[in-house]
Formats: structure tokens, C-alpha cells, sequence
């Protein structure tokens, strides 16, 4: 018999996915408020370096985006087999995984850094700029690693309210800092790091105190439990197979900019404003992923075939329903969002040709979104990794007969039904995943 559940409705899905919208809502704000900050300087090199110190470590820092998912997938699994000594030790595997993985980054910095500079066109003076600020920066790389840990293990107990405190808690400390150190103190590019490195590991300190009831049992104390061979194995397994699906997409993420460059200055420009676009989808649409990850992990731990089906049915819903509003509103307002990012007109022009494409697209990701968030919940990593892999192969098919045909439309083609592709490989293993559950997951 499958272990009760508690009951699905749509409030509780909402009550999982609208706080992860408001924290997702804050991101671009805090990079906004740093940009803002260090262009009261009156030099264009601060403002650059400061661009390409962040975009640097938060592509490094990105890599291990593995251990939320993994964490969040194997706890909410545990809850769901109601072995709460379990999901006490995964808080501290996540710990200190994240931990040990940010000194590892700390150890590794002239290395991280060099390869970093050899592939950036900034000039010397932004290069010696950005050199500083991420040194500064680099030192909180364990909290920042951390962090991932301590979000996934709260979003699988659909805690995401406090994964918002957590995120204002930070920005707030940042925001704070950086109008001090750099206006105030006229610390300049430092100031900006040192805004961050404090807020980074002030969001430890506030993450692990919103977690703390995971140390009120012994599992996190039980070092057997917590270094147990066989469930490192698997935690081992699960973010491998992650990490290989999300370098992945960032490889066709990447080739799509550089394809891009191609076409010239502006159709690149103009790529990049349309990007801007994709990212509003997928903030969105993760709130309803990260319901998916936690209702499908927990009904996957209770070995739950009717809990698991109708955790993927309302939170699609929901994640449908959202694409179709943004997919309206791309219709109605994309013309007033292109003029608002660019001022060129040429590339205003440029970005309103391929502009149907951002119309579509939020429709076209209501299946590979969904079905990430449910097979993350599942830990069926290695079908994530698999089918991901056949969309790169499809991608790259596209891509070589689309663009010499098509050019710029060819290369959007190829970037949707890679999405497209995602979604419906993964929609053909899902009856393998419903079957898998009903025969207690073996």
C-alpha cells in the first residue's frame, strides 16, 4: 500500500511557485542596484570590470546548480518515505559539499581566473579591475556554494517562503553595503565585492538558521548516516548526471550567442534583447519546476502513482497556464520591452523581426520546464542527462540546415525545438517513470 500523502490542491501548489517568483523577481534588481552603484564613478572601466567579475563567477558558481536539484529531489524523497533521520543527514551532506566545493574553487583561483581572462575581451585596465573585485568575491565561494544546498533541501519540504526571506535577507545586506562602501566610503570596484562577500555569508548564516529544525534530530549528527558509501554513490551519480545535462544546455545556450555573432553587431545585439526575454520565462516558469521537484519527489518517496500523477497534472496546469500569460504579453507589450532595453534603432528594428519567436516560446517550454522539475523530484537523472543529449544532437542538426537556409530565423528555429525536443524526448520516458514508482522504485 502506498503511504498517504498529504492532499494536492492547486493553493498548494501556489504556495510552493509564487514565492520562488517573487525571489527570481529580486535577481535582476540586485544586479541593477550594483550597476547603478559603481556608475556614479565617472569612468565606463568600473562599471565593465564589475560586469565581467560577476558574469565570471556566476558562470563558475552556476556549475554546482547540481546540488540544489539533487538535494532537493533526494530529500523530498525522503520526506516522502518519512525518514526524517535521512532528511536531517542530506542538510549536512548538502553542507558540506557546498562547503568543500567553494574552497576548492578558493584553492583554484589563479587557475579559475586565468582562464577567465584568457577568453575575455576586456582591456588591461578592466581586467585588472575585475582581477580585484573577484578576489575579494571568491573568499565567499563556500557560502555561495553552500547556499545551493541549503535552498534545495527547503524546497523540497515546499518551504519556499523562507527561500524568499533567504533571498531578500541577502539582497537587503548587499543593497545596504554597497550604498555605504562605495558612495559613502569610496571603496569603488572593492566596495561592490566586499558588498557581496558579506551578504553571501550573512545568507549562510541566514539559510542555516531557517533550516535549523533539520538539526534538532541525530541524523545530522549520525556521521555512519552521513558518510554512508552507498548513498554518497548516489548523490555522487545524481549530480554527475546533472551536471553533464546542464553543461549541456549551457553548450547550446553558448553556440547560439557565438552562431549569433555571425550575423553581424546588430542581429547580435538584437539576440542578446530577445534573451532578455527568455529569461523572464524562465524565472517564471521555474516556480512551477521547483513545485514539480518537491510534490513529485515526495509522492516518488511514498511510492504514490496517484500523488505522482497529480502533482505533474496541477503543476502543469499552473505552468501552462503562466506560458499562455506570457506568451499574451510578449504579443501585446514585446514591441514597448524591445524600445525600453535598446535605444539603437537598428537594432529596435532588428529585435521586432524576430520578435514572433519570444511570442511562442514560453509555449514551447511548458514541457521541457515541467518535466525537468518532475524528473528532478524523481531522480531520474540518467534520462535527464540521455534525453538532453539527444536534444543537443537535434539542436545541432537544425542548426546546420536551418542557418545556411534561414540565417538569424534559422538559428532561433534550432534554439526552440531544442527546448521542444527536451520536452517531448522526456514525455516519452514518463510512463517508464509512472511504472518504475509502481514497482517501489526499483
Amino acid at each position: 500500500m502506498p503511504a498517504q500523502t498529504p492532499r494536492l490542491t492547486h493553493r498548494r501548489v501556489l504556495q510552493i511557485a509564487l514565492p520562488i517568483l517573487l525571489s527570481n523577481a529580486t535577481v535582476p534588481i540586485l544586479g541593477a542596484v550594483d550597476t547603478a552603484v559603481v556608475g556614479q564613478i565617472p569612468s565606463p572601466e568600473p562599471i565593465a570590470a564589475v560586469g565581467v567579475g560577476a558574469v565570471v563567477l556566476s558562470a563558475i558558481y552556476w556549475i554546482f546548480g547540481f546540488l540544489r536539484m539533487g538535494t532537493t529531489g533526494l530529500t523530498a524523497q525522503a520526506l516522502g518515505e518519512r525518514d526524517n533521520c535521512e532528511v536531517s543527514a542530506l542538510l549536512a551532506r548538502a553542507l558540506l559539499i557546498g562547503l568543500a566545493g567553494g574552497v576548492l574553487l578558493i584553492l583554484l583561483q589563479s587557475l579559475v581566473f586565468q582562464v577567465a581572462f584568457a577568453v575575455s575581451p576586456a582591456s588591461a585596465e578592466v581586467e585588472h579591475m575585475a582581477q580585484s573585485y573577484m578576489q575579494i568575491r571568491i573568499w565567499s565561494a563556500p557560502a555561495a556554494v553552500a547556499i545551493y544546498g541549503l535552498t534545495g533541501w527547503l524546497i523540497a519540504q515546499e518551504r519556499t517562503r523562507a527561500v524568499l526571506v533567504l533571498q531578500l535577507g541577502m539582497n537587503f545586506v548587499n543593497v545596504v553595503l554597497d550604498l555605504a562602501l562605495v558612495l559613502w566610503v569610496g571603496m569603488g570596484v572593492e566596495g561592490v565585492a566586499l558588498a557581496t562577500f558579506v551578504a553571501e555569508w550573512t545568507g549562510l548564516g541566514l539559510g542555516i538558521w531557517l533550516c535549523r529544525d533539520g538539526f534538532l534530530g541525530a541524523g545530522w549528527r549520525n556521521r555512519a548516516r552521513v558518510f554512508d558509501p552507498a548513498r554518497l554513490r548516489r548523490m555522487a551519480a545524481l549530480n554527475g548526471d546533472i551536471l553533464i545535462r546542464s553543461l549541456l544546455l549551457q553548450a547550446i545556450i553558448v553556440s547560439f550567442m557565438l552562431v549569433g555573432g555571425h550575423f553581424g553587431d546588430v542581429t547580435l545585439a538584437a539576440n542578446q534583447v530577445l534573451m532578455q526575454f527568455m529569461m523572464i520565462t524562465a524565472h517564471t516558469m521555474d516556480g512551477f519546476a521547483f513545485a514539480a521537484e518537491a510534490l513529485v519527489g515526495q509522492a516518488v518517496g511514498a511510492r504514490n502513482v496517484a500523488h505522482l500523477r497529480r502533482s505533474a497534472r496541477l503543476s502543469g496546469l499552473w505552468c501552462a497556464l503562466a506560458a499562455a500569460l506570457l506568451a499574451l504579453f510578449f504579443l501585446v507589450a514585446g514591441p514597448s520591452l524591445v524600445r525600453s532595453i535598446a535605444a539603437d534603432p537598428d537594432v529596435r528594428t532588428a529585435a521586432g523581426v524576430f520578435l514572433p519567436w519570444m511570442v511562442m516560446s514560453p509555449l514551447l517550454q511548458i514541457l521541457p520546464f515541467m518535466l525537468d522539475g518532475i524528473f528532478i523530484g524523481a531522480t531520474r537523472s540518467a534520462d535527464m542527462r540521455n534525453m538532453m543529449a539527444v536534444s543537443a544532437m537535434i539542436y545541432v542538426a537544425v542548426l546546420l540546415l536551418a542557418v545556411p537556409a534561414m540565417g538569424n530565423h534559422g538559428l532561433w528555429l534550432a534554439f526552440q525545438v531544442s527546448f521542444l525536443a527536451r520536452g517531448v524526448t522526456l514525455a516519452l520516458r514518463y510512463p517508464a517513470l509512472e511504472r518504475w514508482v509502481a514497482r517501489g522504485g526499483t
